[in-house]
This record gives structure tokens, C-alpha cells and sequence, in this order.
């Protein structure tokens, strides 16, 4: 059964609450939101409506707290290169000397989920350079219709204004499958692939064609419940998704980085609203169940190209001649809606000389979020044993 990538961030974010209500209003979590955002009536609190403001109030002053620090940081190491189709904003790190990691993120997430692991990357020898794709992070949706192989010719037309000739291609998820359409359409600059549960096996492997009616009706119904995502306040946006996208709970630099995520993806609407990644649901054909429905069962009938190229986008063929390494992490846990276990499998005993096929037992779809040690160690080894940082 396929559902809507919308509904598959509760893969992503384990927490998610797919089917709830938008963000509450400030008399249903009876707080009220004024100049701080977040006093508490005079009554006394109930003990976990204590806990909810107490919370509210901590997030509010780290949110505040770590904005200075982000700007610093974006200012160092975050830049922009006019492409052929959009202003597109990057991340870079590491001696431009060393081999280089290209990282493409994941579908509403941006550059800066590698925050939590980049300085262990950077001291392997390798220079760094995480893009944003269209409508995430702070890289534009531009005008013309474009696909994931747009995405690609940015990626090249950076690369050749760096004059980097070969890189390590990597990505998680949409941007696994994005790392796979550069291996296809640029094999000779991709020096190997790390792809984080995602591009080694076409997203709608598990299609059946005897579910299509009920899935289609589930999709259906799906966006009849879904209501717009527009908050007053900028910390209306991140409590949001600190209470529903799985942040919630973290502590320390893994809160870091996702509060360094949530200022790239909040942004103010012209009419002074703020949105999650505004654009970026039309963009990936999640906005509406009929688009929804086309891209994953009539993709050329879609809109949009981008979210049709992604679901029409064939592993098994572009990786018929591979002759480059790859890693693969692949998780797998019992509610695992990417089951590509054996696909992965299957692909990596077809080039058992190239292919590193890691399994992540009782992990979800972020593995460098979950685990990120052992990630970490799978790289060093991977880089080793193929001599890519020598």
C-alpha cells in the first residue's frame, strides 16, 4: 500500500500526528500567548498542563537563545550560486582540498540535518557540501516546472564552478533517489554513492495492483482531513513541529540540529503569516489527493515533474552496469513502510565487489538521526576499505 509522502513523515518523524488537528490555539492548551508567548492563566494548572507550559516556555528560550548562534553559523559556512534554474543555497565545510561528500536531504528537511555529524565527517578527510533542493531550506522554487534531474544539472553546475571533476554522492530518502538520477545522468563525476534508505529501489516497488482502489480512497480521504498549516508567530511554526514531527524529547546537539533545521524551513508569507516550507507540498505533488494520485499512478499526467520524476525514477535499471561503491543503510523496524530488505539484497549480491549493504535492526527512516555513531563508523569503513579518502 502507497500513501501520500505527507503521510509518510510520520516515517520520518516518528512522533507525527497525521491525522491530528493543526497547531492548537493558545485557549485550547489554556496558555496564552503574549509577549513571551507563553504565560500561564492565573488558575492553578492541572499537572500535565504544567508540563506543557513549563516545556513551552524552555523551547521558547532555546529557540531564542540558539538564533544568534545559527546566523553566525549560516554566515560561515552557508552560501549561494545562481544556477540555470535557481538561486541555489548550500552548505560547505572541510578543506575544499580533500575528496569531496556531496549530501542531498531528505523530502521538508535541508542541509542542515548533517549538523549533529559534520564535524566527525569533516576530521575523515572530506569537504563537505550539503545543497538545498527547490522550496527547502533557503534554495528557491523556480518559476518553470522542473524535475529531480533539474535538481541534478544544479548539482553538476555547481560542482563545475568548484571545479571539483568527481564527488561522493550521497542522500536520505527523495535525496537518495536524487544522488541516483546524478549517477544516472553524470556517472563519470560520481566517484561512489552513499545512499541513506533511499534510491537503491524505486519508491513504489510495493504497489499492488489489487490495493490501487483502497489506496487511492485512503489518499482521498486523507486530504479531506488535512487542514493549511499558517501560524501567527514564528514559534508557533517550530512548537508545531516539536510536538508533532519527533523532536520532542531530544536533548543537546541532536535539538540543536533540529532547531537549526526548523529556522531553514519557517518562513513568513507576504501576509506576514509563517509557513513550513512553503511550496514545497505543490512542488512534490503532496498538496492535493488528485495530484497525489497522479504522481504515483499516472505521473505523466502530473502537474508537476518534480514529485512524478521521483516516483518514476528506476534503480534497478540505472544500476545495471554500476561500477562504482555504494553504501546502503537500510533500516528496518516492524512498521517499516520502506520495506526494501530484499530488493537491497538482491541488488547488492548482483555487485557484491561494489555494494556495502548495511542493516539497521529496529530503526525507522532517519538512521544518521537514530544512530548516528554507527553511521559514522560505516562511513569511516566504507571510505577505507574503498581508498575514497587517500
Amino acid at each position: 500500500m502507497r500513501y501520500p509522502l505527507i503521510l509518510l513523515i510520520a516515517l520520518f518523524f516518528p512522533q507525527m500526528k497525521i491525522f491530528g488537528s493543526i497547531y492548537k490555539t493558545t485557549s485550547d492548551r489554556k496558555i496564552i500567548v503574549a509577549d513571551s508567548l507563553v504565560k500561564a492563566k492565573e488558575k492553578p494548572f492541572p499537572s500535565a498542563q504544567k508540563l506543557v507550559q513549563n516545556d513551552s516556555i524552555n523551547q521558547l528560550n532555546l529557540y531564542n537563545q540558539y538564533k544568534p548562534e545559527f546566523e553566525k553559523y549560516e554566515k560561515l559556512h552557508g552560501k549561494y550560486i545562481q544556477t540555470n534554474n535557481t538561486k541555489l543555497h548550500y552548505l560547505e565545510w572541510g578543506n575544499a582540498k580533500n575528496p569531496t561528500l556531496i549530501w542531498i536531504h531528505g523530502t521538508y528537511s535541508n542541509g542542515y540535518e548533517l549538523y549533529e555529524i559534520i564535524d566527525e565527517l569533516v576530521q575523515m578527510n572530506l569537504h563537505v557540501i550539503a545543497v538545498d533542493y527547490y522550496g527547502h531550506g533557503f534554495t528557491s522554487i523556480p518559476e518553470k516546472d522542473v524535475s529531480i534531474y533539474d535538481a541534478v544539472d544544479d548539482i553538476k553546475f555547481l560542482l563545475d564552478k568548484l571545479k571539483i571533476k568527481k564527488a561522493i554522492i550521497g542522500g536520505w530518502s527523495r535525496g537518495g533517489t536524487i544522488s541516483t538520477a546524478f549517477y544516472d545522468a553524470y556517472p563519470q563525476m560520481v566517484q561512489a554513492l552513499i545512499l541513506e534508505d533511499g534510491g537503491s529501489v524505486a519508491w513504489d516497488f510495493n504497489v499492488k495492483s489489487t490495493d490501487i482502489e483502497k489506496d487511492i480512497e485512503d489518499i482521498k480521504q486523507y486530504y479531506r482531513n488535512k487542514k493549511e498549516l499558517i501560524f501567527d508567530t514564528e514559534f508557533e511554526a517550530y512548537w508545531y513541529m516539536y510536538n508533532n514531527w519527533g523532536i520532542k524529547g531530544k536533548q543537546g546537539e541532536k535539538l540543536k540540529k533540529e532547531i537549526f533545521t526548523s529556522y531553514a524551513r519557517i518562513k513568513k508569507n507576504e501576509n506576514g503569516k509563517f509557513e513550513i516550507n512553503p511550496g514545497a507540498e505543490e512542488l512534490t505533488g503532496e498538496n492535493k489527493a488528485e495530484e497525489n494520485i497522479a504522481i504515483i499512478y499516472t505521473p505523466f499526467t502530473s502537474k508537476h515533474s518534480f514529485g512524478a520524476s521521483t516516483h518514476q525514477l528506476n534503480p534497478k535499471i540505472i544500476y545495471r552496469n554500476l561500477t562504482i561503491p555504494m553504501l546502503i543503510f537500510d533500516p528496518i523496524s516492524k512498521n517499516d513502510w520502506f520495506d526494501f530488505k530484499d530488493e537491497n539484497a538482491a541488488l547488492a549480491q548482483k555487485h557484491p565487489s561494489l555494494i556495502t549493504h548495511k542493516i539497521y535492526e529496529k530503526t525507522g527512516h532517519g538512521v544518521k538521526d537514530e544512530k548516528p555513531n554507527d553511521v559514522l563508523n560505516d562511513i569511516q569503513v566504507f571510505l577505507n576499505y574503498n581508498k575514497l579518502t587517500q
